[in-house]
């Protein structure tokens, strides 16, 4: 999406349905074998009482939708922050909704508001700053 086609207020929502099988699949991509994500055993004696998805796979829906929709392709993260509210869990549908907060077009930027949800329960925040395409 070009920059003078961006505007404050802009939406775009994704969902991801995470399953056992994808946090194997992210576990084995990004190398991060944490038994709290991959061992059931170890995951139900903590105060998760059961596996819980990484952080950072809900961080990745951000991404992808940042990559794909809005902005879109060719977008260049400049900067993420996160803060992680709530445990992903296997079968969990993640809504990821992105709002443009502020467009900046000699400098080609876009903020934005960045927000994981399993229903109404908040499980990632933050603000997002993108440098676009063209």
């Amino acid at each position: 999406m070009r920059i003078a086609d961006i505007k404050v207020g802009d939406t775009a929502t994704s969902h991801n349905v995470v399953t056992r099988a994808t946090i194997t699949a992210f576990a084995a991509v990004s190398g991060d074998h944490n038994p709290v994500h991959v061992d059931d055993a170890f995951a139900n004696a903590t105060p998760f009482k059961g596996v819980v998805a990484h952080g950072i796979l809900s961080a990745s829906f951000i991404s992808a939708l940042l990559g794909t929709q809005l902005p879109g392709q060719g977008a260049i993260y400049l900067g993420q922050t996160l803060r992680f509210k709530a445990p992903v869990r296997p079968g969990d549908d993640v809504r990821t909704d992105v709002v443009v907060t502020e467009v900046v077009v000699d400098k080609r930027k876009v903020v934005l508001n960045t927000r994981c949800r399993v229903g109404e329960l908040v499980v990632l925040e933050g603000e997002a700053v993108l440098l676009t395409a063209a």
